[in-house]
């Protein structure tokens, strides 16, 4: 099966989730949360500068999870990123 290549809108959503999962992460060491989340140190590495643009659900969640962080929020972080807006 071959992947349709990723839009660009796809591949901003993809840098600006790294970005908001990295802040998120704070001072915490990445091995942590990736351990916490269930998954490994290299695919949080590759989500969070991007290269993993569309990490799949189950993926996000447990990060999310591991980082305390609202699925919700994070989808509405996302939106805004794509219309320009900011949210609160």
């Amino acid at each position: 099966m071959v992947r349709n290549p990723l839009t660009a809108d796809e591949r901003h959503r993809g840098l600006v989730l790294g970005r908001l999962l990295q802040q998120a992460r704070g001072g915490r060491s990445a091995a942590a949360v990736a351990y916490e989340a269930g998954i490994s140190l290299d695919t949080l590495r590759k989500i969070e500068r991007g290269a993993i643009a569309t990490p799949a659900f189950f993926t996000v969640a447990a990060l999310a999870k591991a980082l305390g962080l609202d699925l919700s929020e994070l989808a509405e972080a996302l939106v805004a990123s794509e219309t320009g807006d900011r949210v609160a």
